[in-house]
C-alpha cells in the first residue's frame, strides 16, 4: 500500500499533521521525514519495526543504526560520559549535520540495558558504542520530540543507493513500503551528515559529509589559557607545566598536543609583547624537566579570551581584568590554584621562583586531574 503523503509548509494544522506522524512511529510504523541533510525514516526502536526497516532498506541487520534526538540535552539519557571534546563538539555542532559516535564502558552499558531493555540496547549500543544525531530541521525536531520512545532514522533509500534530497526522491525509492512521508520540500544540504567517533583517545573522523575533517577538528579543539601580569614568569611556567602534565594524561608528547586537538597558551594583562621568559623562570622550570626558553610574551586580548575554553589566572585581579575585557568569560575564568592566589616572584631571588614553580606545579596537577577527556 502506498504511503500517505503529508505536506508540511507552514500552514495551519501542520502541528496536528506531525502529531499524527509521531503516533504512527509510536505504534511501530515507518515515517519518512526531512532533515537538513537528507530525508530519513523514523523508526521506533522495537523488534518488529526494526525487522521491517531492515527488510525495506535491504540492510545487513548487524549494521549500526543511529539514535536521533529532538533536543540536544536528550543525549544525556543514553551517554553517561562524553568528555570535554565531546561536549565542545555537541555545543558547536548540534543541532546540525553531525553524527557523533561515543564509546560506552561495560558498567554503564549494563545499566542502560537494564533500563531500556534488550531491543533498545541491542540496536543502539553495538560494539560498546552509540551513534547519536540531533538534526537541525524544525519538522525533524518536532517529530522526534513527540515520539516518547527511542528513534533511529537511516536515510530513506535502499542500501547502496543515493540518499533522497527531497520527498519525491524518497517516495520514488520507498513510497510503497512506508506509512507516511512528511513532505517539507528539499533538504538544505542534500548530502549525508559527517560522522565522528569521540573517545578517550580524541576525535576520529569516520565519514566526511557536510563537515570536513579539518572543520571537525577545529570544532573540537580545546584551548587552555594562563594569565599573569607580564607573561614572563608565572603564566609561562604554568603553560609549560600544564602542557607537560596534560600530555602525560593523554599519553602523547608535548609536541603532539596540537595534533591531538589541545592548545596551551599564556598571556599577560600588562600587554607586553615579544619579551622572553625571565631567566629565573626558565631555570625553575628546567628543574622540573620543562623547557620554556623559547617563550615570547603575548598581550591579553578579547580575541584570545573568547577563543579559549578554560582561562586560569594567578590572582583575582587577573580574573577581574579578564572579565572586564570579555564579560562572557566569567563562566570559564578561575584562579589556577584552589588554595588562593599565586604571588609574583619578579625581582626576588631564584629560590622564590623555585617556590613559585612548585605552587604552580601543584595547582596544574590538580587542574589536569579534574579534566574528563
Amino acid at each position: 500500500m502506498a504511503a500517505e503523503i503529508i505536506k508540511i509548509s507552514g500552514r495551519p494544522g501542520d502541528l496536528d499533521r506531525i502529531k499524527e506522524a509521531a503516533k504512527v512511529v509510536e505504534s511501530g510504523g515507518l515515517v519518512a521525514f526531512p532533515t537538513e541533510t537528507v530525508y530519513g525514516i523514523a523508526c521506533r526502536v522495537e523488534s518488529k519495526a526494526l525487522d521491517r526497516l531492515d527488510r525495506i532498506k535491504g540492510r545487513d541487520a548487524r549494521k549500526h543504526y543511529t539514535l536521533h534526538i529532538g533536543q540536544i540535552d536528550e543525549y544525556r539519557k543514553y551517554v553517561p560520559k562524553v568528555g570535554l571534546r565531546g561536549e565542545k563538539l555537541i555545543s558547536r555542532g548540534w543541532p546540525g549535520p553531525l553524527t557523533l559516535v561515543f564509546e560506552v564502558a561495560p558498567g554503564p552499558l549494563a545499566e542502560h540495558r537494564s533500563r531500556f531493555g534488550d531491543d533498545v540496547a541491542n540496536t543502539i549500543y553495538k560494539d560498546g558504542t552509540i551513534g547519536v544525531r540531533c538534526p537541525d530541521h524544525p519538522v525533524a525536531s518536532l517529530l522526534l520530540r513527540l515520539v516518547s520512545h527511542p528513534v533511529v532514522a537511516p536515510s530513506a533509500n535502499r542500501a547502496g543507493r543515493e540518499p533522497p534530497k527531497d520527498a519525491n526522491h524518497a517516495i520514488a525509492e520507498l513510497g510503497d513500503d512506508l506509512d507516511i512521508v512528511l513532505d517539507a520540500g528539499p533538504c538544505k544540504y542534500g548530502t549525508s551528515s559527517t560522522v565522528a567517533m569521540v573517545g578517550p583517545h580524541g576525535v576520529r573522523l569516520l565519514r566526511e559529509g557536510v563537515y570536513s575533517a579539518a572543520q571537525v577538528k577545529k570544532m573540537s579543539d580545546l584551548t587552555f589559557l594562563f594569565v599573569c601580569t607580564g607573561n614572563t614568569c608565572r603564566s609561562p611556567m604554568a603553560e609549560g607545566l600544564f602542557a607537560k602534565y596534560l600530555a602525560e594524561k593523554i599519553g602523547c608528547g608535548v609536541d603532539e598536543l596540537g595534533e591531538r586537538g589541545y592548545k596551551v597558551l599564556s598571556a599577560g594583562t600588562m600587554r607586553l609583547a615579544g619579551a622572553p621568559a625571565s631567566a629565573e623562570a626558565v631555570r625553575a622550570c628546567a628543574l622540573k624537566g620543562v623547557d620554556i626558553g623559547d617563550h615570547v610574551s603575548r598581550p591579553l586580548s578579547r580575541l584570545l579570551i573568547d577563543a579559549s575554553d578554560f582561562v586560569y589566572c594567578m590572582t583575582q585581579a587577573h580574573c577581574d581584568q579578564v572579565v572586564a575585557i570579555s564579560p562572557e568569560a566569567e563562566r570559564k575564568c578561575r584562579l589556577l590554584s584552589s588554595d588562593g592566589e599565586i604571588p609574583d616572584p619578579i625581582g626576588q631571588p631564584q629560590e622564590s621562583f623555585n617556590r613559585c614553580a612548585g605552587y604552580i606545579e601543584a595547582a596544574v596537577k590538580a587542574r589536569v586531574s579534574e579534566l574528563v577527556l
